[in-house]
Protein backbone atom coordinates (compact mmCIF):
# COMPACT_ATOMS: atom_id res chain seq x y z
CA UNK A 1 0.00 0.00 0.00
CA UNK A 2 1.11 3.59 -0.99
CA UNK A 3 2.64 5.59 2.40
CA UNK A 4 0.25 8.00 3.52
CA UNK A 5 0.97 11.70 2.83
CA UNK A 6 2.07 13.04 6.14
CA UNK A 7 -0.34 15.38 7.96
CA UNK A 8 0.36 19.26 7.15
CA UNK A 9 2.09 21.37 9.51
CA UNK A 10 -0.69 23.68 11.08
CA UNK A 11 1.01 27.18 11.84
CA UNK A 12 1.38 27.81 15.64
CA UNK A 13 -1.67 29.51 16.93
CA UNK A 14 -1.01 32.89 18.24
CA UNK A 15 -3.43 34.34 20.46
CA UNK A 16 -3.58 38.87 21.80
CA UNK A 17 -4.25 38.90 25.13
CA UNK A 18 -6.41 41.89 26.35
CA UNK A 19 -4.90 43.79 28.85
CA UNK A 20 -6.50 42.89 32.88
CA UNK A 21 -9.94 44.16 32.90
CA UNK A 22 -9.26 46.58 35.78
CA UNK A 23 -6.23 48.18 33.50
CA UNK A 24 -8.77 48.43 30.83
CA UNK A 25 -11.18 50.24 32.73
CA UNK A 26 -7.70 52.69 34.75
CA UNK A 27 -7.06 53.04 31.03
CA UNK A 28 -10.17 54.39 29.81
CA UNK A 29 -11.41 56.40 32.28
CA UNK A 30 -7.46 57.59 33.23
CA UNK A 31 -7.29 59.17 28.91
CA UNK A 32 -11.20 60.28 29.18
CA UNK A 33 -10.04 62.92 31.97
CA UNK A 34 -6.97 63.87 30.49
CA UNK A 35 -8.25 64.95 27.10
CA UNK A 36 -11.45 66.74 29.28
CA UNK A 37 -13.89 63.87 27.65
CA UNK A 38 -14.63 63.41 31.23
CA UNK A 39 -14.53 67.32 32.77
CA UNK A 40 -14.34 68.16 36.85
CA UNK A 41 -17.28 67.62 38.58
CA UNK A 42 -18.43 64.44 36.82
CA UNK A 43 -19.79 61.72 38.59
CA UNK A 44 -19.13 58.70 37.33
CA UNK A 45 -20.68 55.30 38.71
CA UNK A 46 -19.57 51.86 39.00
CA UNK A 47 -22.21 50.34 36.43
CA UNK A 48 -21.97 52.80 33.77
CA UNK A 49 -18.04 52.20 33.72
CA UNK A 50 -18.54 48.59 33.58
CA UNK A 51 -21.25 49.00 30.89
CA UNK A 52 -18.93 51.21 28.82
CA UNK A 53 -15.86 49.21 29.12
CA UNK A 54 -17.74 46.04 28.96
CA UNK A 55 -16.32 44.58 32.50
CA UNK A 56 -18.10 43.41 36.05
CA UNK A 57 -18.13 46.21 38.77
CA UNK A 58 -14.79 44.28 40.23
CA UNK A 59 -11.94 45.83 38.15
CA UNK A 60 -14.07 48.85 38.12
CA UNK A 61 -13.48 49.58 41.69
CA UNK A 62 -9.30 48.47 41.85
CA UNK A 63 -9.71 50.89 38.81
CA UNK A 64 -11.35 54.02 40.51
CA UNK A 65 -9.29 53.08 43.87
CA UNK A 66 -5.89 53.65 41.62
CA UNK A 67 -7.01 56.85 40.16
CA UNK A 68 -8.06 58.26 43.49
CA UNK A 69 -4.41 57.74 44.77
CA UNK A 70 -2.93 59.91 41.88
CA UNK A 71 -5.73 62.46 42.44
CA UNK A 72 -7.71 62.63 39.89
CA UNK A 73 -11.00 61.38 41.40
CA UNK A 74 -12.45 61.37 44.48
CA UNK A 75 -14.87 58.12 45.93
CA UNK A 76 -18.33 58.78 47.20
CA UNK A 77 -19.14 55.48 48.66
CA UNK A 78 -22.75 53.99 46.72
CA UNK A 79 -22.60 57.14 44.84
CA UNK A 80 -19.75 56.71 42.56
CA UNK A 81 -16.59 58.95 41.26
CA UNK A 82 -16.41 63.19 41.09
CA UNK A 83 -13.33 63.77 38.47
CA UNK A 84 -11.93 66.29 40.51
CA UNK A 85 -11.43 69.82 38.76
CA UNK A 86 -7.69 71.14 38.53
CA UNK A 87 -7.43 73.74 41.30
CA UNK A 88 -5.92 77.13 41.37
CA UNK A 89 -3.35 75.74 43.85
CA UNK A 90 -2.09 72.37 41.29
CA UNK A 91 -1.79 75.12 38.18
CA UNK A 92 0.43 76.85 40.70
CA UNK A 93 2.44 73.84 42.00
CA UNK A 94 2.80 72.56 38.70
CA UNK A 95 3.88 75.82 36.75
CA UNK A 96 5.88 76.63 39.15
CA UNK A 97 7.58 73.54 39.04
CA UNK A 98 7.55 73.49 35.10
CA UNK A 99 9.90 76.82 35.74
CA UNK A 100 12.21 75.47 37.80
CA UNK A 101 13.60 71.95 35.84
CA UNK A 102 12.78 73.57 32.32
CA UNK A 103 14.93 76.95 32.71
CA UNK A 104 17.28 74.90 33.83
CA UNK A 105 17.13 72.01 31.19
CA UNK A 106 17.28 74.91 28.46
CA UNK A 107 20.48 76.59 29.55
CA UNK A 108 21.60 72.94 30.61
CA UNK A 109 20.72 71.83 26.72
CA UNK A 110 23.02 74.50 25.28
CA UNK A 111 25.62 74.19 23.14
CA UNK A 112 22.60 71.25 21.79
CA UNK A 113 23.54 67.90 19.51
CA UNK A 114 22.05 67.92 16.29
CA UNK A 115 20.09 65.01 17.92
CA UNK A 116 18.52 67.32 19.62
CA UNK A 117 17.70 69.64 17.07
CA UNK A 118 16.50 67.66 14.88
CA UNK A 119 13.90 65.57 17.13
CA UNK A 120 13.06 69.04 18.54
CA UNK A 121 12.13 70.05 14.64
CA UNK A 122 9.92 66.52 14.15
CA UNK A 123 8.25 67.62 17.53
CA UNK A 124 7.23 71.07 15.95
CA UNK A 125 6.58 69.74 12.87
CA UNK A 126 4.28 66.56 14.07
CA UNK A 127 2.55 69.67 16.48
CA UNK A 128 1.50 71.71 13.28
CA UNK A 129 0.14 69.03 11.92
CA UNK A 130 -1.94 67.84 14.61
CA UNK A 131 -2.81 71.04 14.96
CA UNK A 132 -4.15 71.34 11.42
CA UNK A 133 -6.36 68.22 12.04
CA UNK A 134 -7.95 69.53 15.27
CA UNK A 135 -6.54 66.63 17.69
CA UNK A 136 -6.43 68.71 21.03
CA UNK A 137 -5.35 65.86 22.98
CA UNK A 138 -2.42 64.90 20.41
CA UNK A 139 -1.42 68.03 20.32
CA UNK A 140 -1.09 68.13 24.08
CA UNK A 141 0.83 65.23 23.97
CA UNK A 142 3.17 66.39 21.40
CA UNK A 143 3.33 69.94 23.13
CA UNK A 144 4.57 67.63 26.78
CA UNK A 145 6.94 65.86 24.74
CA UNK A 146 8.67 68.79 22.81
CA UNK A 147 9.61 69.81 26.59
CA UNK A 148 10.51 66.66 27.99
CA UNK A 149 12.81 66.14 25.43
CA UNK A 150 14.48 69.27 26.51
CA UNK A 151 14.55 68.10 29.87
CA UNK A 152 16.00 64.90 28.73
CA UNK A 153 19.15 66.21 27.31
CA UNK A 154 19.75 68.56 30.16
CA UNK A 155 21.50 65.11 31.72
CA UNK A 156 19.78 64.99 34.98
CA UNK A 157 18.09 62.05 35.76
CA UNK A 158 16.39 63.35 39.12
CA UNK A 159 15.15 65.74 37.58
CA UNK A 160 13.81 63.93 34.16
CA UNK A 161 11.91 61.36 36.86
CA UNK A 162 10.22 64.75 38.47
CA UNK A 163 9.46 66.15 35.06
CA UNK A 164 7.84 62.32 34.30
CA UNK A 165 5.51 62.98 37.55
CA UNK A 166 4.08 65.95 36.11
CA UNK A 167 3.04 64.49 32.86
CA UNK A 168 -0.73 63.74 33.58
CA UNK A 169 -1.13 67.34 35.01
CA UNK A 170 0.77 69.10 32.09
CA UNK A 171 -1.88 67.12 29.90
CA UNK A 172 -4.94 68.04 31.21
CA UNK A 173 -4.03 71.67 31.93
CA UNK A 174 -3.10 71.73 28.24
CA UNK A 175 -6.11 70.66 26.69
CA UNK A 176 -8.21 72.72 28.74
CA UNK A 177 -6.35 75.80 27.61
CA UNK A 178 -6.46 75.08 23.94
CA UNK A 179 -10.34 74.56 24.24
CA UNK A 180 -10.67 77.45 26.12
CA UNK A 181 -8.51 79.70 23.89
CA UNK A 182 -8.12 78.14 20.54
CA UNK A 183 -5.97 80.94 19.49
CA UNK A 184 -3.22 79.74 21.83
CA UNK A 185 -2.70 76.71 19.74
CA UNK A 186 -0.97 78.94 16.85
CA UNK A 187 0.88 80.80 19.82
CA UNK A 188 2.42 77.80 21.61
CA UNK A 189 3.89 76.39 18.16
CA UNK A 190 5.11 80.00 17.27
CA UNK A 191 6.80 80.33 20.82
CA UNK A 192 8.13 76.31 20.24
CA UNK A 193 9.59 78.03 17.21
CA UNK A 194 11.58 80.27 19.27
CA UNK A 195 12.82 78.10 21.85
CA UNK A 196 14.29 75.36 19.10
CA UNK A 197 16.02 78.52 17.22
CA UNK A 198 17.31 80.28 20.78
CA UNK A 199 18.44 76.64 21.37
CA UNK A 200 19.66 76.32 17.53
CA UNK A 201 21.78 79.31 18.06
CA UNK A 202 23.20 78.24 21.43
CA UNK A 203 21.80 81.70 23.09
CA UNK A 204 21.08 79.54 26.67
CA UNK A 205 19.91 82.57 28.05
CA UNK A 206 17.58 83.58 25.19
CA UNK A 207 16.18 79.59 25.86
CA UNK A 208 15.37 80.05 29.12
CA UNK A 209 13.74 83.58 28.71
CA UNK A 210 11.50 81.67 26.20
CA UNK A 211 10.61 79.06 28.68
CA UNK A 212 9.71 81.29 31.45
CA UNK A 213 7.67 83.37 29.30
CA UNK A 214 5.77 80.50 27.63
CA UNK A 215 5.39 78.16 30.55
CA UNK A 216 4.37 81.31 33.04
CA UNK A 217 1.52 81.98 30.24
CA UNK A 218 -0.43 78.61 31.34
CA UNK A 219 -1.17 79.79 34.98
CA UNK A 220 -2.96 82.87 33.43
CA UNK A 221 -4.60 80.80 31.02
CA UNK A 222 -5.92 77.76 32.89
CA UNK A 223 -7.67 80.30 35.59
CA UNK A 224 -9.41 81.92 32.83
CA UNK A 225 -7.26 85.55 33.00
CA UNK A 226 -6.61 86.20 29.47
CA UNK A 227 -4.53 89.65 29.26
Amino acid sequence: MPASAPAPVQPPRTSLKQPPAAERVYTHIKEAVLDRRYEGGTLLTEGGLADAVGVSRTPVREALLRLEVEGLIKLYPKKGALVLAVSAQEIKDVVETRLLVEEFAARKAVPASAQLVARLEELLEEQRQLAEEGDLAAVAVKDRCFHAEIVKHAGNEILSRLYDQLRDRQLRMGVAVMEAHPGRIEANITEHGELLAAIRAGDAEGAAQVVRRHVGRVRVLVRGEDR
